[in-house]
């Protein structure tokens, strides 16, 4: 979809529509919410609804950054004590490697 046929009321629709479906665990939609409409949020001339697209590309952003950041920090935790958590680290992995650890 090209955003500079749409009129801005339908862009802060979908702005919109899409800050609220990353909140159903979907980070990745942040992202690219953040990334798509920033270019309308932050360089063209000023419009009504600038100001809520704004505030809705700057909280994707944030949202996506701090999910990738937990996610990031939840790996390393997991990958490094997966062996020293025995029989729970076990259990939380898909597919348990053979062999000594």
């Amino acid at each position: 979809m090209n955003l500079s046929k749409q009129k801005n009321e339908r862009k802060l629709f979908l702005c919109q529509r899409y800050f609220y479906a990353g909140f159903a665990f979907l980070p990745f939609v942040w992202a690219i919410n953040a990334v798509w409409f920033y270019k309308e949020a932050f360089m063209t001339p000023p419009f009504a609804e600038q100001q809520d697209i704004k505030k809705y590309v700057i909280r994707s952003g944030l949202g996506a950054i701090l999910w990738a950041t937990a996610l990031i920090a939840w790996n390393i935790v997991f990958q490094t004590n997966r062996v020293a958590w025995g029989e729970t680290g076990d259990d939380l992995s898909f597919v348990i490697p053979q062999g000594r650890p």
